[in-house]
């Protein structure tokens, strides 16, 4: 049996509990009776299936993973998703800018490119586990006080409120893979080689109008996304879904 397998057993096993921290490489060397680049390799084999976290100047540790199940297109919000689970949300303000629109976002909220929005970047995690990495964008016209209040733990769904919105929907959903940026896998708390799903979606009002659009970076082994039909009560006309995610 391998060093990579016998570690995966023991994680397993739960002889290696979630959040432990492993020994040492020289200890691990010993342990298994095989060299550096043997542990180096099956330790990072590890890393990338996501069992194991390294974290510069502290150490390798189990990965404490919380089983998640996102469901998108019903009113239920990122908070009311983990809290239905058992498991504790929590919101982080990172960062906040106004740019210009880039095409795609000027595309997504029917303005013209180079047109002021707010770039809003927040983190989402569950039991105290980085899970998503979300890039907002909105148009800084319609929404002058989104970045200040979105820092002071507004949330989006009060802010459309106070700014003439009653409800609001998630027009389409898109989702894909890549490889995540090296700023992206350190804030996610994951290895640079272990894949990330990207989830777009525009917001719009009950007439249509586009008035927020987002992106945002989910680590791939911790959620798994659950869609409801298109059918459900709660969708709104024209098969637009009611939206969902507000943390």
């Amino acid at each position: 049996m391998t060093i990579r397998d016998r570690l995966a057993d023991d994680i397993a096993a739960g002889k290696l509990a979630p959040g432990a921290r492993l020994p040492t490489e020289p200890e691990l060397c010993v342990a298994f009776g095989a060299g550096r680049h043997s542990v180096r390799r099956a330790v990072a084999s590890l890393a990338v299936e996501g069992k194991l976290r390294v974290e510069q100047g502290r150490g390798t540790f189990v990965e404490a993973i919380p089983q998640i199940t996102y469901q998108i297109g019903r009113r239920t919000r990122f908070r009311q998703n983990l809290l239905e689970q058992g498991i504790s949300p929590k919101g982080e303000h990172i960062s906040a800018e106004i740019l210009p629109a880039p095409s795609r976002v000027a595309q997504a909220l029917e303005i013209a490119e180079g047109t002021p929005v707010h770039r809003l970047l927040r983190r989402g995690l569950a039991d105290g586990v980085p899970i998503n990495l979300g890039m907002s964008f909105h148009s800084v016209a319609l929404f002058p006080d989104l970045a200040e209040r979105r820092a002071n733990g507004t949330s989006i769904t009060e802010i459309y409120r106070d700014h003439g919105i009653a409800d609001y929907f998630r027009k389409r959903t898109t989702i894909f893979t890549r490889r995540p940026e090296p700023d992206e896998a350190r804030l996610l708390s994951q290895h640079p080689d272990h894949p990330v799903m990207v989830v777009t979606k525009t917001d719009v009002t009950a007439e249509g109008r586009a008035i927020g659009y987002s992106e945002a970076v989910w680590a791939g082994d911790r959620v798994q996304f659950s869609f409801d039909s298109l059918d459900d009560p709660e969708t709104a006309p024209g098969g637009q879904e009611r939206h969902s995610d507000d943390r």
